[in-house]
């Protein structure tokens, strides 16, 4: 099999598993390649793989199906409240702050509960509910539909609604980081409003587990060296060393810090 194909493959089942379904036509789009095109790909990788297709759509096989943000939130819990606290530790009481959607990002806002008169835009709704806890926050939320099971809003219109805003702080994660540390996600939204979130904030953090280090995803956009603050629980395989450090000043290891 062509080694396009096969990374085409991995990253069908990766996006599944993180969303516990995706439609045809989004993989496509995706993946920069015709309708056609992932129907065949479907027929090679579905048996045997705990996937399923329904109606125009690959899912998760019953036997598998969870919430996926919940999965991903019950995974690296340790490292996860970890870089929540450090990035958390870089955010005073009273700021505004722009919050992405993502478990990693959910970690931070649940280490900001402890922070009073905070200003939150956010199109993540589970940062959200966690900061509504503490009465003295304004919290600031995009219309529109929400995205199940994730538990977020994504679209045009949210990169509209941040557009609007400007923030002392920008906490965002990302699907994975490529081996020259392009920044990489799922779908080009998703790029457009983290950057649009970059754009209009002060001072960036970029909040991810050293899991996200070479995992593939098909939408760049920016680079590690672009972002002001990186935190992460602790450093990525040795194979990434030159990678790192030149960030040497800007990135946290939060289990090292603990």
């Amino acid at each position: 099999m062509a080694s396009k194909k096969i990374r085409r493959h991995d990253l069908i089942q990766q996006v599944v598993q993180e969303r516990g379904g995706v439609s045809v036509g989004a993989l496509a789009e995706m993946l920069g390649v015709s309708t056609q095109t992932i129907r065949r790909d479907l027929d090679n990788i579905c048996d045997g793989n705990g996937l399923r297709r329904v109606h125009g759509r690959i899912e998760l096989s019953m036997d598998r199906l969870n919430t996926p943000f919940d999965q991903r939130a019950g995974t690296n819990i340790v490292g996860k409240r970890a870089i929540g606290e450090a990035a958390a530790a870089e955010i005073p009481n009273g700021s505004t702050v722009f919050i992405s959607l993502g478990s990693t990002p959910l970690s931070v806002a649940r280490a900001l509960v402890r922070r009073r008169e905070l200003t939150i835009i956010t199109n993540n709704l589970s940062a959200a509910m966690a900061l509504s806890e503490e009465v003295s926050n304004r919290i600031i939320l995009p219309g529109g539909e929400l995205r199940l099971p994730d538990r977020d809003f994504i679209g045009e219109e949210v990169v509209e609604f941040f557009g609007r805003f400007r923030a002392e702080y920008a906490v965002f994660g990302v699907a994975g980081v490529a081996d020259d540390g392009g920044l990489l996600e799922f779908h080009p939204a998703e790029v457009r409003v983290r950057q649009q979130m970059f754009r209009n904030a002060q001072t960036s953090l970029l909040v991810l587990d050293h899991t996200k280090f070479g995992r593939l995803a098909p939408a760049l956009g920016g680079n590690l060296a672009d972002v002001d603050r990186i935190v992460t629980d602790r450093a990525p395989g040795a194979e990434y060393t030159d990678l790192i450090a030149p960030l040497s000043d800007r990135i946290i290891f939060a289990e090292d810090a603990e």
